[in-house]
């Protein structure tokens, strides 16, 4: 008897055949045609995309080869003007989120408290910084602080949705260890809880500070202050030379801010900090204590 003959029959079935994938060419074919007929009823002169390579350097050139450098100073100042309102505005951020975002995590509380506090961060990201600075302005007026508001009240809801979910994804050893030395409920968010998830949280912050200052260049639309309102003004009135001063110093400014952020954040999450070090322990000594009373 042959190999082939000692095959079952079960064994000896043909290989099924492969799925049909006409629903995945169909979506295709859809996607095809929304994006076809998109770009079909854009008023776009497409003539003129032939000139843009000759009409971007001539105005790369008006901004940068011939900068009005009497206008530094301003300049300057209004960016200055722009990270405080942004700093602010991150502060108060983070001062509200916090205590949100804890009882926005299903983890600590019942569904009937977590829920509506989810609720309020989508809302609250829903609506942008420049129509809550319009909102503003019947009470501040056309201040740096409107703008400042604006920013803090919409980066509540960014920081406090990604601070509830930090806090929903940390681990159950150190609360079950808080727990079961007869720590109090807020002693167990204190060392169980915030202990694991400060490093992320404080790093959320500082991205956000980062966001926020470009946000506040973007709130000068409306006369808030700041290197926005400089920008808008000098636009309006097509001062190339001044304008080049002023990309160049938010340009500046913006990788200055980004380096420093990032090796402040680079401390925070690999926990060298001083302070950060002594949470870590008394986390450690609380765990101690739970297993020497087990």
């Amino acid at each position: 008897m042959t190999a082939t003959e000692t095959i079952s029959p079960a064994t000896s079935q043909q290989r099924p055949s492969a799925p049909s994938r006409w629903m995945r060419r169909a979506l295709w074919l859809i996607v095809t045609i929304v994006v076809v007929a998109a770009f079909w009823h854009l008023d776009i002169a497409w003539e003129r995309l032939a000139k843009l390579p000759s009409e971007g350097a001539e105005y790369f050139a008006k901004l940068f080869f011939s900068p009005d450098w009497s206008q530094f100073g301003k300049a300057v100042a209004a960016t200055v003007s722009s990270v405080q309102m942004a700093w602010i505005g991150t502060v108060i951020a983070a001062i509200l989120s916090l205590p949100l975002s804890f009882l926005a995590a299903a983890n600590i509380t019942p569904r009937a408290v977590w829920f509506p506090m989810r609720l309020l961060f989508d809302i609250i990201r829903a609506v942008p910084e420049l129509i809550l600075a319009i909102a503003i302005l019947a009470v501040t007026g056309l201040t740096p602080f409107t703008g400042a508001l604006a920013i803090g009240i919409h980066s509540i809801g960014t920081l406090g949705k990604l601070s509830f979910e930090a806090i929903e994804s940390v681990e159950t050893g150190p609360i079950e260890a808080a727990r079961a030395s007869g720590a109090s409920r807020s002693q167990i968010i204190r060392w169980g809880i915030w202990t694991q998830v400060q490093p992320e949280i404080l790093s959320v912050w500082l991205y956000r500070f980062e966001v926020n200052v470009r946000a506040g260049a973007v709130l000068g639309l409306i006369g808030a202050g700041g290197i926005g309102q400089m920008l808008i003004e000098n636009i309006r009135y097509r001062r190339w030379e001044v304008i080049g001063v002023l990309l160049i110093v938010v340009v500046v400014a913006t990788i200055l801010i980004d380096l420093a952020s990032g090796t402040v954040r680079g401390k925070i999450i690999s926990g060298q900090w001083p302070w950060q070090r002594g949470g870590a322990g008394a986390a450690a000594t609380v765990e101690m204590q739970a297993a020497a009373a087990g």
